[in-house]
């Protein structure tokens, strides 16, 4: 009995010192804890609050200015990248460099507003590119509001996809079903895809960075954007913003390709009446589009899914409220996200580097191939076919929806007062989207 009394003591005496000693631990490590707290406190303190005369305070505000940024080359400003990534940004890139991009977001404000090329476009751009160019804020940052929506749906190619999910909902398949054929004008176009797939190679580039800049020639943005995040991330933000801009600038730059490969006497050619297309039609085709893509070419099921399905919620005729959201809330909202997103690539350290430039020319290249490309296709077909063929619609052929249909009839009513080519030229249209959607996951399925 005393043994066992003796014994259960012991316990209780091990457990009371036990106890003891982890309490004067933790009494150390708080007082520890905050001793360091308050040397921290006051050391912030000291930081905070540090007395200034009137001279030094205006000293330091001269600092936080951007006109001091922009003029002191040597003030060790950095630029911090979506991904929190931060570098030194060079002496060009903080003063002259900043000036030339905001002279070019100005002439782009310039075409959109004065001009007209494509404002819901240009205007989110060129106004991101303002917000990227301001110095000190670090506008592109991860906690950045440019940084936040390029991560939000750039980085993770989501903004395309639901880009593509509202051009479904509002493109018509019917002109491409009333006239199949023109479906190889929009093929045609797709040359100037692998046309500068090997001029990238020929400069320098590898084979998977020159896929992800070719696909610039299908003036497709969110193509684009979708493929060279799987390729080339690296290279995204300036094959981002060359095809953006490309798309933007179809206004200015398919005219004089289309006025050059085409004679006067082509240009005036007036087109048929288009038959009328049954709705079974269009309520079937995106669903065997889709069919044919997961069958042959899964790759490309992605944006092609994301179309079908925005053009099936539109020609089933029994969802008008989504069909709705899909073509007005849906879209432009995205847009205004993208918009500003690709416009934080046109910082100056970002975009005036000599990669950069070399996509922009590459891009240009590969753009105004696939523009020529419909022509001369239009112009075969036209020799060839007993129905008039004007070969004006083959540069529609490439995928800026409708911005390159418009600018065809534009053209051919400049030639021809009333000659009206717009929903002849929504056929190779409509197959340009699908054309470089498959082309991408060619592209893709190249390097799985």
């Amino acid at each position: 009995m005393k043994i066992r009394q003796i014994f259960i003591s012991l316990i209780f005496a091990l457990i009371a010192t036990t106890t003891f000693s982890f309490a004067n631990q933790a009494e150390g490590l708080s007082k520890d804890s905050q001793t360091q707290t308050t040397h921290e406190k006051e050391s912030i303190e000291k930081r905070e609050y540090q007395p200034k005369t009137l001279s030094e305070l205006a000293v330091s505000f001269w600092r936080t200015t951007g006109i001091n940024a922009i003029f002191d080359t040597d003030d060790g400003e950095v630029a911090i990248e979506p991904d929190g990534t931060v570098k030194k940004i060079g002496a060009f890139e903080s003063s002259l460099g900043r000036i030339i991009m905001i002279i070019i977001v100005f002439i782009l404000f310039y075409l959109a507003i004065a001009k007209g090329f494509e404002p819901l476009l240009l205007i989110p751009i060129a106004f991101g590119g303002l917000l990227a160019n301001i110095p000190l804020a670090h506008m592109t940052g991860p906690h950045g509001m440019l940084g936040v929506i390029y991560n939000m749906g750039i980085a993770n190619e989501f903004f395309p996809l639901l880009i593509f999910i509202g051009v479904g909902a509002m493109t018509d398949f019917a002109p491409l079903l009333a006239n199949p054929k023109t479906a190889l004008l929009g093929g045609a176009a797709q040359f100037g895809i692998f046309g500068s797939l090997v001029g990238a190679v020929i400069l320098g580039f590898d084979l998977q960075s020159a896929s992800a800049i070719s696909i610039i020639g299908g003036a497709d943005g969110p193509t684009s954007i979708f493929i060279a995040n799987r390729l080339a991330p690296d290279m995204l933000g300036a094959i981002a913003v060359a095809a953006y801009s490309y798309m933007a600038l179809v206004p200015v730059i398919q005219p004089p390709i289309m006025r050059a490969l085409t004679t006067k006497e082509e240009r005036r050619i007036k087109m048929g009446v288009q038959r009328k297309v049954h709705r079974l039609e269009k309520l079937l085709f995106p669903l065997v589009v889709l069919l044919l893509s997961i069958m042959i070419l899964p790759e490309s099921t992605p944006l092609i899914g994301a179309f079908a399905f925005g053009n099936f919620v539109k020609e089933s005729g029994v969802v008008e409220r989504l069909n709705d959201t899909m073509q007005n809330a849906l879209i432009n909202t995205v847009t205004i996200f993208l918009g500003l997103g690709v416009g934080s690539k046109l910082a100056a350290d970002k975009f005036l580097v000599l990669e950069s430039l070399g996509i922009m020319v590459i891009g240009l290249v590969a753009f105004a191939a696939g523009t020529a490309a419909g022509v001369l296709m239009g112009k075969i077909m036209n020799r060839f076919s007993k129905e008039p063929i004007n070969p004006l619609i083959g540069a529609a052929g490439v995928s800026a929806v409708p911005m390159a249909a418009r600018v065809v009839s534009r053209v051919g009513a400049e030639e021809r007062p009333g000659n009206i080519l717009l929903m002849h030229a929504m056929g190779p249209n409509v197959a340009g989207v699908i054309g470089s959607a498959v082309a991408a996951g060619v592209l893709l399925s190249i390097f799985n």
